[in-house]
């Protein structure tokens, strides 16, 4: 494991800018994704990038695309007319 690729516990905290508890209630609900290494936790950098917004998942990547979708369907005539402006 690349050292400079994960967080601690303490380092997450200080970048989201709240409690190293809140962190820890965040990876015991799973909405943070964290490896184990012995009485540790690491916190992959990515998995930053990905609770912050910068980085999508596949999940919110699909969502994206079946909402731009029916978006076409529904409106793609009034789009279309728009784009002509």
């Amino acid at each position: 494991m690349d050292k400079d690729n994960y967080f601690s516990v303490s380092e997450t905290a200080n970048i989201m800018g709240i409690s190293r508890t809140a962190i820890l209630k965040k990876i015991y609900a799973r909405k943070l994704k964290a490896e184990r290494i012995g009485h540790f936790w690491a916190i992959p950098e990515e998995e930053l990038g990905v609770y912050r917004g910068e980085i999508l998942t596949e999940k919110q990547k699909k969502t994206i695309e079946a909402g731009v979708k029916k978006t076409v369907q529904e409106y793609g005539e009034v789009l279309e007319k728009l784009g002509k402006e």
